[in-house]
């Protein structure tokens, strides 16, 4: 009987363990150590327990009681409280440390919303590697899509207070964002950024906010079968990994008696070619892809020896491994990163040196993105890597299978990225996206405006601020004037934060680069957008948080008279206006001069007699374009087409 009793014990005790185990309260990522939650909103905590299970939350000397309910679901109000922390907060069993009242910013978009310092730090090394603040909180919305339904939580992640350390991961946009609003405000400041690169803004819309758009809503449904994803995407996997093999087997620079990337090699055969001479790349129309190869020998001073030294390598299309003295220092898997590979402190030598890059091109034309630094850098010096290479071709493959991205299919990031966060509050929205969709700028201002009504309706939050950074210059001028994809969906961009309430315009027009898509000036775009967040959510109705907008034309003979916002029009005087394009019922657009009267723009061309159209900045690329106020803020591109 005594043993049966010891036993009885014993098991009671590991089955009373066990289900006060399986009664605990289980919290949301988010709702974590470190957390910032939105202050003068009412505040939410929420998350899982066992059904019917008791749930107290106490937090700055209140006590909250609910019970989960039949699914084992619970969530409780706490009411809008002033700014402040850190403070702790106690859930059940579960203790919460570090957490901050302030304002909480939702970020989101496509890769430039995505783009960490760290792709950046050439720029601002010194500010990045010297900052700490631990009233900026930030986290990261690991990547996910789901077909099924909007998800409840996302992956663990953490809240990471600013540091130096910790700032190489932050947003570059919402990084300098951040700074600017506490500075103004002294209020903590939360980010979470919820992007990805490459997402088309159908991607970030719920179902039901997509009901007008039915192409959008069918594509969703036949990513709807798991299995069809999982047998495209394992096919695609196979298909690229043999592209990937076959390329390895018939490289000719990795299976001779000697590598082509040793030091040694002899390339005295080798075709002679300038950095950016893309004869190599083309067979008459068709890309030659595959393996290239490139060699180049270059000169090191005695003062080099010993000391670390950086390599640039510009930006490739569309993959490089590189190797020094035919020791490998580096590899990028696609175009856009820079190369910057560090050269170990034992690799140079004084005198004769080599650099050899294999070069990989999946599809498109390899090539050496021009406007970029092609360098070796140790302190002060640096070699130029610029002029004659030789070149030889590894192997010819045909262009890599493509594979469907289904993180890009309408609904799917919506419901894994932005649904799990619907019970936070937040100041308001940064929205930072567009390229993905310049192929279709019809629809896009009505599938941004959907986007701004479908997460304030799922927010609660009818009125949530939402700013917009429009999409800055790229690719190549034009002598003529043209018409562009971006500057439509630039123009849609600004016709929506002229119609829908609540919503501001930052733009980046002068801010791009003409050879790359991520562009390095991210300071500039987040103070933009805090001088719209100064003006909108923090009521400095003083500031001018905007360039000229363009408000409206009327005609005078053969001038047209361009008016723009108050507040946003006193025009900054140039010697020469430059940008505008004029056209008259034909629609054929010819530049146009241009001249400042009184805060108005007269626009003309003596051989248009008749007017009836004007742009402004009006190319993929406007060249010297300079319309602003004197608060130094560029006017955005135009159109009085609509």
């Amino acid at each position: 009987m005594r043993v049966f009793s010891k036993v009885s014990l014993i098991v009671l005790f590991v089955f009373c363990f066990t289900q006060l185990g399986e009664a605990k309260v289980k919290l949301p990522t988010l709702i974590a150590d470190g957390m910032v939650l939105q202050r003068e909103q009412t505040i939410s905590v929420w998350g899982t327990a066992d059904p019917n299970e008791e749930v107290v939350v106490q937090f700055l000397k209140r006590k909250v009681e609910t019970r989960a309910d039949a699914q084992g679901n619970w969530q409780i109000a706490l009411p809008p409280m002033k700014a402040g922390g850190p403070y702790t907060m106690n859930v059940n069993e579960i203790q919460l440390k570090d957490i901050l009242i302030g304002d909480v910013w939702l970020c989101s978009g496509q890769s430039n919303m995505e783009l960490p310092i760290s792709r950046v730090i050439d720029k601002y090394r010194a500010e990045a590697e010297a900052d700490s603040n631990p009233m900026i909180r930030y986290v990261k919305t690991p990547w996910n899509y789901n077909f099924h339904g909007p998800q409840t939580d996302i992956k663990p992640v953490e809240w990471k207070s600013l540091t130096p350390e910790n700032a190489m991961s932050f947003s570059a946009v919402a990084y300098f964002f951040a700074k600017d609003i506490y500075a103004k405000t002294k209020v903590p400041v939360g980010i979470i950024n919820s992007s990805v690169g490459g997402s088309p803004i159908e991607a970030w819309i719920s179902e039901e906010g997509l009901k007008p758009f039915p192409l959008y809503l069918n594509d969703k449904r036949i990513c709807e079968s798991d299995q069809y994803i999982a047998d495209v995407t394992k096919l695609g996997r196979e298909s690229q990994n043999l592209w990937n093999i076959a390329l390895y087997q018939s490289d000719e620079g990795l299976h001779g008696s000697q590598p082509w990337y040793a030091s040694q090699y002899d390339d005295s055969s080798w075709t002679k070619t300038e950095l950016f001479d893309v004869s190599w790349a083309a067979n008459g129309f068709n890309p030659i892809n595959g393996s290239h190869w490139f060699r180049k020998d270059f000169d090191v001073p005695q003062q080099f020896i010993g000391k670390g030294a950086t390599l640039r390598l510009g930006c490739i299309a569309d993959a490089d491994s590189v190797y020094v003295n035919g020791t490998f220092v580096g590899t990028v898997s696609y175009r856009y990163p820079p190369r910057i590979y560090e050269i170990p402190v034992h690799l140079l030598k004084a005198g004769k040196n080599n650099i050899t890059i294999r070069l990989i091109s999946y599809g498109g034309r390899p090539e050496f993105v021009k406007d970029k630094p092609y360098k070796i850098l140790c302190g002060d010096q640096e070699i130029s890597l610029l002029g004659e290479w030789k070149h030889h071709l590894g192997t010819q493959m045909p262009a890599m299978p493509s594979q469907i991205s289904f993180q890009y299919k309408p609904v799917g990031l919506y419901n894994g990225m932005i649904a799990p966060l619907l019970p936070f509050k937040f100041a308001g929205v940064i929205w930072y996206q567009g390229e993905s969709n310049t192929g279709k700028y019809n629809e896009y201002g009505a599938l941004l405006s959907t986007l701004i009504a479908d997460w304030r309706s799922k927010l609660d939050a009818p009125e949530l601020p939402f700013f917009i950074v429009q999409l800055p210059n790229f690719m190549q001028s034009h002598s003529q004037p043209i018409e562009s994809n971006w500057a439509e969906l630039r123009n849609k961009q600004l016709e929506v934060t002229r119609t829908v309430p609540n919503t501001a315009l930052a733009v980046a027009i002068d801010l791009g680069e003409w050879n790359d898509i991520h562009p390095l000036s991210k300071k500039e775009v987040g103070h933009r957008l805090s001088l719209q967040a100064q003006k909108l959510v923090y009521g400095d109705k003083k500031l001018v948080s905007e360039g000229p907008v363009y408000e409206s034309a009327t005609t005078d003979g053969d001038k047209i008279i361009l008016s723009f916002r108050s507040g946003t029009d006193d025009l900054l005087l140039v010697p020469k206006l430059k940008g505008f394009s004029i056209a008259g019922k034909d629609r054929v657009f010819k530049w146009a001069k241009a001249r400042i009267e009184s805060n108005k723009v007269i626009v003309w061309n003596e051989d248009i007699a008749n007017p009836v159209l004007v742009r402004y900045g009006w190319d993929d690329n406007p060249a010297d374009i300079n319309l602003a106020n004197k608060a130094g803020l560029p006017a955005s591109p135009f159109t009085t087409e609509y």
